[in-house]
C-alpha cells in the first residue's frame, strides 16, 4: 500500500498543505511543535477515522474554523483510490472513497492500513489494560470491518447498561430491560473475544524474534490475552463463549448492582506482555519499554502483510532519537519494504535514491 498524496485544509496547524511521498522512505524533520506529528496523524485518520491523540474530531479542526477536510490518493490492492475525511464542529464526520460515500469507518481499512509508532506508545507497556485494548482494537478494526461495527454496538451497549445500573434506584423501571442489555453484551462480546484472541495468537509468534533481534537476543519477550475468568478458551467459537459469558454475568449480577458498575465483559479485557518471565509494565526499564512497544507495532505491521498481502504505510514518529545506535540501526533494517513515514528533529543523512525529505516549520511544508 502506498499514499502517494495527501491533501489537508484546516486541519490541526494547516491551513492548507499538499505533499505527493515517495513509495520507498519519506523523512519528515523540523523543531517541535510545527506540525511534523499532524502529518502523520491525518495519514493515520485516513485509515481508521482515528486519531491518537484526539478523543473527538472536534479536535482535529484548526482553532477558528468549523471544518477541515483531508484527502489521500491511495494505491492499494493494485487499484488507485481517493479517500476524504470531511469534518463538522457538531455534525457527523463524512467518508468517501472515490466519490463514494462510506457508511462505517471500518470500511477505510478496507482500503487503506497503516501502523502508527509514536512516543505515547510507551503506554502501551506502562499504563493499565485500556491502551492495549486499544492497541489490539485499532489493528482489528482495519483487518476486519465488522469488527469494527461489533465494537461500536458493544460500546453503546455497554454506556446504556451502566446509565440503568446508575439510575437504578431512581427509575426501577430501568431493571426491566437489564436481561436484554445483557444477552445482547454476551452475544457481541463474544465476537470481540474470539476476534481478539486469534489476533494475539498470531502476534504472539511474532513478536518475540522481533524482540529478541532488538536485544541481541538477550531478551524473550512473551504475550498472554487475559479476558473474563469463565471463557477458559478464548479461540473457541463465538456460540461457546457466549455461554461462558453469561454465565459470567449471573455470577457477577448482585455485584453489579450493588456497585452500579457493569463488572462482566470483554471491556476489562488485557494484553499481558512479559520480559524474561517478568510483567514488563512492572519490571521493564525504559529502553525496555520502548523496544518492546516498537516490536509490537513492528510484528503487527508483519501481521497485516501476511493478511492482506501488502506492507501497510509504517509511520514513525521520533521513533529514533530515544534509541542507541545498535537498535536505531535494526529499525532501520527492520522497515525494509514498503512505504515509510518517519518524523525527526533534525535534518538526517542520506536517503534512498528514491525516498524524500520534507522540512516543516509552522504548519507549512517546503521539499527538501
Amino acid at each position: 500500500m502506498i499514499l502517494k498524496a495527501l491533501e489537508l485544509d484546516f486541519f490541526r496547524n494547516y491551513v492548507h498543505t499538499e505533499l505527493s511521498f515517495s513509495p520507498g522512505v519519506n523523512v519528515i524533520w523540523g523543531e517541535n511543535a510545527q506540525g511534523k506529528t499532524n502529518l502523520l496523524e491525518a495519514a493515520a485518520y485516513l485509515s481508521s477515522c482515528r486519531s491518537h491523540r484526539a478523543r473527538y474530531d472536534r479536535e482535529l479542526i484548526r482553532f477558528g474554523v468549523d471544518h477541515a477536510f483531508l484527502k489521500g490518493e491511495v494505491f492499494s490492492h493494485s487499484r488507485d483510490f481517493t479517500l476524504e475525511a470531511r469534518l463538522h464542529r457538531g455534525e457527523r464526520r463524512q467518508l468517501f472513497s472515490n466519490g463514494v460515500k462510506l457508511k462505517t469507518a471500518g470500511e477505510l481499512g478496507e482500503v487503506f492500513n497503516t501502523i502508527l509508532f509514536c512516543p505515547e506508545d510507551l503506554s502501551l507497556i506502562r499504563d493499565g489494560a485500556v491502551e492495549r485494548r486499544r492497541f489490539l482494537d485499532d489493528a482489528i478494526c482495519q483487518l476486519r470491518p465488522r469488527y469494527a461495527v461489533a465494537l461500536a454496538e458493544y460500546k453503546r451497549l455497554y454506556e446504556q447498561k451502566t446509565r440503568i445500573l446508575r439510575d437504578q434506584e431512581e427509575k426501577p423501571s430501568l431493571l426491566e430491560t437489564l436481561d436484554d442489555f445483557n444477552l445482547r453484551m454476551a452475544q457481541v462480546g463474544a465476537y470481540l473475544i474470539h476476534y481478539r484472541a486469534h489476533f494475539v495468537k498470531r502476534l504472539s509468534a511474532l513478536t518475540p524474534p522481533i524482540q529478541s533481534d532488538f536485544s541481541g537476543g538477550r531478551e524473550r519477550l512473551s504475550l498472554r490475552y487475559e479476558t473474563v475468568s469463565t471463557v477458559t478458551d478464548p479461540e473457541a467459537g463465538p456460540k461457546v463463549i457466549l455461554e461462558r459469558l453469561l454465565e459470567h454475568q449471573q455470577t457477577h449480577r448482585r455485584a453489579e448492582l450493588e456497585s452500579r458498575q457493569c463488572l462482566s465483559g470483554p471491556h476489562k479485557d488485557d494484553l499481558a506482555v512479559e520480559l524474561d518471565g517478568q510483567t514488563a509494565r512492572q519490571f521493564a526499564s525504559q529502553g525496555q519499554t520502548r523496544t518492546a512497544a516498537l516490536s509490537l507495532k513492528l510484528a503487527c505491521r508483519e501481521l497485516f502483510r501476511e493478511e492482506t498481502g501488502e506492507w501497510p504505510v509504517l509511520l514513525l514518529d521520533d521513533v529514533l532519537s530515544e534509541l542507541d545506535a545498535r537498535r536505531r540501526s535494526f529499525v532501520l533494517e527492520r522497515i525494509d519494504g514498503g512505504q515509510v513515514l518517519i518524523t525527526c528533529c533534525e535534518e538526517t543523512g542520506a536517503i534512498p535514491p528514491d525516498g524524500r525529505r520534507f522540512q516543516i516549520r509552522d504548519g507549512t511544508v517546503k521539499e527538501g
